[in-house]
């Protein structure tokens, strides 16, 4: 009787909503999440922890965050991977997979590389690899996002979000905690001075692990491809791969693009430049290798994938928009309790409550803000969309971020997290002026729905 009342005002029972966890794309959304999760923890993470062990200074180790900007510009490749296809892989696993199976192996490469050399005596081979890492684990996220878009309609896109986040975050257990117990195990005994050798114990480890992506992607079914149009010569192939993404976003937008464009770039700004001094915070502070896995890696990425689950359901049941709203409000407050635990000295129990309050906000608001990015693109040009989206997001933040080991050395680990509260502020004013702008678009659209059903 409740599911179809349910089904009579438009909205699923929890039976139904719940359900959608269990079906076969959202199961290998998991498996490809936790692939996409561990190389970005390990060169934007963990390796801020190694590097400040090593004794490299916060500066250096802000600076050297920029590798990230490889992510803030995968748009632009992302049009060659949305249909440019690998010779003989392609016809053998397809468009997105095979693009997923050759960053894969990039990432295996960087790790493998980033684990035999020693940021103390020689620091540029790190960088060099961790950029290659990077670089693959950006493309990696270009052709699985697109997979995930095709892989299921609008409505099951939030639950694809929160299966991709759970994976995601399982990655970010053992890319972060997983290293540290691993670096913590492989040192030897009677000694605290740094140890390089645990260090390549633990990354190497992390490079075997790849594989649980490499065999998700060769057991994979390829998604039904989009028919593209052929390009009759090259200038027609740079229209539709590189300039056709981007027109119809504009043309479906107009002027309310760069509103939404303003949005994405600052929605996650809050977490972005916070999280870059998080590690080198946690040494600083006295807090060890096991303290921070147990209660940074391991229970506060529980506390996320709670929020993941939260927010991909009540997405589902109140609207993208609404949720969206609450995790810019949440993620922005709770910075502040760092900048309290900053003040109040190494102290295991404050860490717990900042990192529950933390991570739960993180995952309310991303998996709210996949969904809400996914809503955005076309299914034509859904991996170079999503890539422009995905890499505005991180493009400001990153580059701001570069900086926090700097601010951090001039005003101190309290003003820093308080400032990264007040990057929130703006963007409150943006999701509710963007909320307004999707309310007036349905209304319009509804209206000629109703306009051209009279005639």
């Amino acid at each position: 009787m409740l599911e179809q009342d349910s089904k009579r005002d438009g909205k699923r029972s929890w039976a139904e909503t719940l359900r959608v966890y269990i079906e076969v794309p959202t199961l290998r959304m998991f498996a490809l999440g936790f692939s996409a999760g561990l190389p970005l923890m390990l060169v934007l993470g963990t390796l801020s922890f190694w590097l400040r062990e090593a004794g490299i200074q916060r500066a250096t180790i802000g600076y050297l965050s920029w590798v990230g900007l490889a992510y803030g510009f995968k748009w632009v490749w992302a049009p060659l991977i949305d249909r440019l296809p690998i010779p003989l892989l392609t016809r053998w696993l397809g468009r997105r997979r095979s693009w997923l199976l050759v960053a894969q192996l990039a990432i295996v490469a960087g790790l493998i590389g980033m684990a035999l050399h020693d940021p103390r005596l020689s620091l540029e081979p790190v960088v060099w690899c961790a950029l290659l890492v990077a670089f693959g684990s950006a493309t990696q996220d270009i052709a699985l996002d697109a997979l995930r878009i095709e892989s299921a309609d609008a409505d099951r896109q939030a639950a694809l979000a929160a299966a991709y986040q759970t994976g995601y975050r399982l990655a970010m257990i053992w890319a972060g905690a997983g290293v540290l117990w691993l670096a913590a195990g492989a040192e030897t005994a009677g000694t605290t001075a740094y140890q390089h050798g645990a260090w390549r114990t633990a990354y190497l480890i992390m490079a075997v692990s790849m594989a649980i992506g490499i065999v998700t992607v060769l057991f994979s079914k390829e998604p039904v491809p989009i028919v593209l149009p052929k390009a009759k010569n090259l200038g027609e192939w740079l229209q539709s791969a590189l300039i056709g993404p981007f027109a119809d976003f504009f043309r479906r937008y107009r002027w309310q693009a760069v509103l939404l464009l303003a949005l994405i770039a600052l929605y996650r700004i809050s977490d972005v430049v916070m999280g870059i001094m998080a590690n080198p915070f946690y040494v600083d502070m006295g807090y060890t290798k096991v303290e921070v896995a147990t209660v940074s890696k391991i229970y506060g990425v529980i506390m996320t994938l709670a929020g993941a689950f939260v927010g991909g359901a009540m997405s589902m049941r109140i609207g993208v928009m609404r949720v969206l709203m609450l995790g810019a409000v949440l993620s922005a407050a709770s910075n502040l309790l760092f900048s309290w635990l900053a003040g109040h000295g190494h102290d295991v129990n404050a860490l717990i409550l900042v990192i529950s309050a933390d991570n739960l906000s993180s995952g309310i608001a991303s998996a709210a803000f996949i969904a809400y990015l996914s809503s955005l693109t076309s299914v034509n040009y859904s991996a170079t969309q999503y890539a422009l989206f995905s890499s505005v997001m991180l493009l400001l933040p990153k580059f701001l971020a570069g900086y926090s080991g700097v601010y951090v050395d001039r005003f101190g680990y309290g003003n820093f997290f308080t400032a990264t509260a007040l990057l929130g502020v703006p963007v409150v004013i943006l999701v509710a002026l963007a909320s307004r702008m999707h309310a007036a678009r349905d209304r319009a659209q509804a209206m000629q729905a109703a306009q051209a059903a009279q005639k």
